[in-house]
């Protein structure tokens, strides 16, 4: 069982994703908060539009490597068997959808590897301001890791136009020192995929969970990721349990992925 852990502090924000939220009239009082849409419309639509397809087209134009051909054919094989019927989500199919409503200005991203996460954001989002931070470890889980010169390049066949920043280190170093750089930084997307250690995880969510801007969405992926049990615990104790987002959750299948929206 997962232990408890200490929501962070959240500050006071304006700071607000356009396309989830209805700002009234001049002269028009507030009565509702101002998101406009959670995380039951983004699933629905999720479930609805073939966003396989789309990470599938998406991958082909990406430089191939052993996880992504595996992915291929496990699309493919649940397509057949399952048809439309078939309900499946990863990291990838979730960014996909949630770039396309949100239409996010700004996106951070801890644990990047190859980029896939990154420009399945871009394919939706071209001129999105990217802040993409890790450690480029060698042999990470495997498989190569080649670094920001090849996530660059991803970037570019994906036809991302926007700045792109890369930041090498210690995600529990670099991220609090982001912050500290750019206080009044606020996220409409940010995905956290990074230490997969409960307590690290945690930290990583907690560093991050604040700067996220009313109405904007944070992925946290492998919540059913045999090897990492414990990562379900942490996004249960800080996300999903927590009133001030709408969650979605997927453990069906695969390694799981968790999103959620901030509604205040």
């Amino acid at each position: 069982m997962s232990r408890a852990f200490a929501r962070p502090p959240y500050p006071t924000t304006k700071s607000f994703v356009p396309a989830a939220c209805h700002m009234p009239l001049p002269g028009q009082a507030p009565w509702y908060p101002p998101v406009m849409v959670g995380a039951d419309t983004l699933a629905a639509k999720l479930e609805n539009i073939d966003y396989r397809a789309q990470a599938l087209d998406l991958m082909n134009k990406l430089t191939p490597d052993e996880y992504t051909t595996y992915l291929k054919d496990f699309y493919a094989h649940g397509q057949r068997q399952y048809g439309a019927d078939w309900r499946y989500a990863d990291i990838v199919t979730v960014l996909l959808c949630l770039s396309e409503v949100l239409q996010p200005r700004t996106y951070l991203e801890i644990g990047v590897r190859r980029g896939r996460s990154a420009c399945a954001v871009a394919r939706k989002s071209p001129y999105v301001a990217m802040f993409l931070f890790d450690m480029w470890m060698a042999n990470y889980a495997g498989m190569e890791n080649p670094g920001p010169d090849f996530v660059k390049n991803e970037l570019k066949k994906i036809g991302h136009k926007g700045p792109a920043s890369f930041t090498d280190g210690d995600s529990h170093k670099t991220i609090p020192a982001f912050f500290t750089k750019n206080a009044d930084a606020y996220l409409d997307i940010i995905t956290v995929d990074g230490d997969h250690s409960e307590a690290g995880a945690a930290q990583d969510l907690c560093d991050v969970l604040p700067r996220l801007a009313i109405g904007g969405a944070v992925v946290f992926d492998d919540i059913s990721h045999p090897a990492h049990p414990e990562l379900n615990g942490v996004w249960k104790a800080l996300v999903e349990n927590d009133d001030r987002f709408s969650t979605f959750s997927y453990r069906e299948a695969g390694y799981g992925v968790g999103f959620a929206i901030r509604k205040y």
